[in-house]
């Protein structure tokens, strides 16, 4: 069940920023952020990219996801009080 949260959360926060995530693969959505930035990614056999090629594909997506999490976190820590 985690897995289909963070999921919907991905599509969620994707979309939000912008990006065309399909929910039925989320995960698609490195594949547009890779593209935007130049990076040559492939759906196997990405050896030869880079840390930082990398980072430019996750981050965006992580860094996003994160920010959202805090976000939700604090929303429901307000409740409490």
């Amino acid at each position: 069940m985690a897995k289909k949260d963070l999921e919907q959360l991905k599509t969620r926060v994707m979309r939000a920023k912008g990006y065309n995530v399909n929910s039925e693969h989320p995960d698609d959505v490195k594949y547009e952020i890779a593209k935007e930035e130049g990076i040559p990614l492939k759906e196997e056999g990405n050896e030869e990219l880079t840390s930082k090629q990398a980072g430019k594909i996750g981050g965006p997506i992580g860094g996003n996801m994160v920010k959202e999490m805090v976000k939700m976190a604090q929303q429901q820590m307000e409740r409490k009080n």
